[in-house]
């Protein structure tokens, strides 16, 4: 029974007893960045994040705004964003890696150092607001030495504006609700990963046998 609950527990961890809410929710007058810190501090609590692990983050600064994606996006309501990110990365020491639009082929920024411990495939461009978004310029013009790296497998993520995250997550995603659904006018979905679980009490090694005697084909 012990196993079992502690299997139970990443679903448990996920869902945190917070029901779905459709509008924006009564903390709406925090600042950006605090209500940013505070969706990624419970994503943190809940995913373990710490030293080592990476968090991706996707954010429309247009959805924050209250307009359609992609139509007004703002290096200012980005770097509120990323003030609120930094503070709580800092506190618990894990990587931030930032998701560019479609039109650098959602690739990442983050920093050198990262992309060479992990060996990732760098790709050549630099983010601005009109060609990898807001979000990213404001990430990459904060690092000390940032690149683009053409893909991850993180172990959690953030995504502010429903700009899809979900390709740089590592196997197995949970998702996640925290208690605010939405950062500024944008719908805030996230995700922490688990090790697929392979083995345990829940595991089927063999099908049923038909008969008495074991089959060996």
């Amino acid at each position: 029974m012990e196993e079992v609950m502690k299997q139970d527990s990443w679903e448990e961890r996920a869902a945190g007893g917070i029901p779905e809410q459709t509008e924006a929710p009564a903390g709406a007058e925090l600042s950006l960045a605090a209500a940013t810190a505070a969706v990624v501090a419970e994503l943190a609590e809940a995913g373990k994040l710490g030293p080592g692990k990476i968090l991706v983050v996707g954010a429309s600064t247009s959805e924050v705004a209250g307009v359609r994606i992609g139509t007004g996006g703002a290096l200012e309501v980005a770097q509120q964003l990323l003030q609120g990110i930094r503070q709580i990365a800092e506190e618990r020491g894990f990587h931030t890696v930032y998701q560019c639009c479609e039109h650098l082929n959602r690739s990442l920024v983050m920093e050198r150092s990262l992309l060479e411990s992990l060996g990732l495939r760098e790709v050549s461009a630099v983010p601005v607001p009109g060609a990898g978004g807001s979000m990213a310029a404001a990430a990459y013009s904060f690092m000390a030495d940032p690149v683009l790296a053409e893909t991850i497998e993180a172990h959690a993520g953030i995504d502010i504006g429903e700009t899809l995250i979900g390709m740089h997550l590592r196997r197995v995603a949970v998702p996640f609700r925290p208690s605010l659904r939405y950062i500024g006018s944008a719908r805030v979905n996230a995700a922490f990963s688990r090790p697929p679980l392979i083995g345990g009490e829940r595991a089927v090694y063999r099908t049923q046998e038909t008969s008495g005697s074991r089959q060996c084909d």
